[in-house]
């Protein structure tokens, strides 16, 4: 389905990745499935996105998704392929955001930088409702991992951007996605994209980094595997447009 701000592809990733055209896009910004949210290896490939990452007391059925079963070299191949393919489709300078929890920055951080994208740091997002832990500290953030294809090109984007982003996932009608992420985050984050350029997010789920892209007066081209969300994104995202 393809309108004239938003195209969101229906496949898997890494194939739908390389149908792409080269030098396509001025940001990727992207929350894949993070294959974490387990304390053992066997809980984490065997669980579901629901048993990791949805309380038990949760109030929403909200769907599952896939690709949360890989184990950690699994993970690192995979990401690096994907990555890959997302700087080919990346202009020269243009930006990666990707996000990821505690247990799987070391793993990103590699396999953004075997992808061959430069690493320039960390902006931790800061979520105010975390949930609190006895015996130790409140789990109030996850990161954002932030990379670029060759130099940084300030004289195309010159924005000054905060280092710590803050918001709590949506709850009630708001919450479409069991990972959703805030759009008040989304939108402060898609502002590293060049004004009038291309977001690319090969991991749409709800369509929440689709939404702040067109709110923030960029293009958006996302890839999405699932059949429930790929038909909520386009919803979404037919409404934003």
């Amino acid at each position: 389905m393809t309108h004239s701000t938003w195209t969101v592809h229906q496949g898997d990733a890494l194939t739908t990745l390389r149908t792409l055209p080269a030098n396509s896009v001025d940001a990727v910004i992207t929350d894949p499935p993070y294959n974490s949210g387990a304390a053992t290896i066997t809980a984490r490939v065997n669980d579901t996105a629901r048993g990791k990452y949805v309380r038990g007391d949760a109030q929403h059925d909200l769907p599952d998704f896939p690709g949360e079963n890989r184990d950690q070299r699994g993970y690192l191949a995979w990401m690096t392929l994907v990555l890959t393919e997302c700087l080919r489709t990346a202009r020269p300078g243009t930006p990666l955001l990707l996000f990821s929890d505690y247990r799987q920055v070391p793993i990103n951080s590699d396999a953004l930088q075997a992808a061959g994208w430069s690493w320039r740091g960390i902006v931790p997002w800061h979520k105010p409702n975390a949930r609190p832990q006895k015996g130790g500290f409140r789990r109030s953030c996850e990161y954002v991992l932030w990379a670029t294809n060759g130099p940084i090109d300030a004289a195309r984007n010159p924005v000054y951007l905060n280092g710590l982003v803050s918001g709590s996932q949506p709850r009630g009608r708001d919450r479409l996605h069991i990972t959703q992420k805030p759009l008040e985050v989304m939108r402060e984050l898609v502002r590293i994209c060049a004004p009038e350029g291309t977001v690319l997010d090969p991991f749409t789920g709800s369509g929440s980094t689709g939404a702040a892209a067109l709110a923030e007066g960029r293009s958006f081209v996302g890839v999405e595997l699932s059949d429930q969300y790929i038909k909520i994104a386009r919803q979404r995202l037919t409404h934003a447009a």
